[in-house]
Parts: structure tokens; sequence; C-alpha cells
């Protein structure tokens, strides 16, 4: 997953290039529902596609305070568009210290490089 901060206080989430190389078309996402309390490293979701199912898992612990209906109308946006338009909910951080222990993108893209 990546999360980015997106104000004072709530993460906006997604896939990374990661699991979206092995879903492929993406035929089915349930987001969770607003209010949710969700805390890291717990699925909170699941995204279904032709080849697999993946589970959403928070990133940080918190309140869900936006999903993104575009994915539930077109849910191959996930893969399509992961950092824009494929992103998949909003959580208004309850430990903003847990954001610093994730990677940065440059530690991602070093762990888990794009395949050639």
């Amino acid at each position: 997953m990546w999360a980015r901060p997106e104000n004072n206080k709530d993460i906006r989430v997604g896939f990374t290039h990661v699991p979206c190389s092995y879903l492929g078309d993406v035929v089915f996402a349930e987001l969770p529902l607003l209010g949710t309390d969700v805390r890291a490293g717990e699925p909170v979701g699941l995204v279904e596609s032709s080849h697999a199912v993946c589970e959403i898992v928070a990133p940080v612990s918190g309140i869900v305070v936006d999903v993104n209906p575009q994915v539930e109308g077109a849910p191959e946006k996930i893969t399509g568009d992961p950092f824009e338009e494929g992103w998949l909910l909003a959580i208004r951080s309850s430990d903003p210290a847990e954001l610093a222990t994730l990677l940065t993108g440059e530690e991602y893209d070093r762990s888990f490089p794009l395949e050639e």
C-alpha cells in the first residue's frame, strides 16, 4: 500500500505497483464504510481480479474519513491509475508517528523494483 499525507491529518491510501502487477484486471472492490476504526497492518477491504483476491491493508491506524466512489463503479482504475484516480480510501490518523515508520517512495522502489 502507498500512504500519502493529504493535509495535516488525513492519509490517502492505494495500491502500489507491486500488487497492481499481480492483480491484472480488477473486477470488484469492497471498501470500508466511512467511520470505520482501522488499525495499522490489519485488513480493511478487498480487491478482486481475474487472477487474485488482495486485501486492502491499513498502513496507519485511525478512522476512515473518505472512500473513492469511482473505484466501486470502475474498479479497473485501481490498477490503471493507482496513484491518482485509483486511490482507495483516506484515514484520519490517530497516531501520526506511524507514518514515519513507513518506507519512503524511494525505499519502497529499491525494495520492490519494477521488472523490465
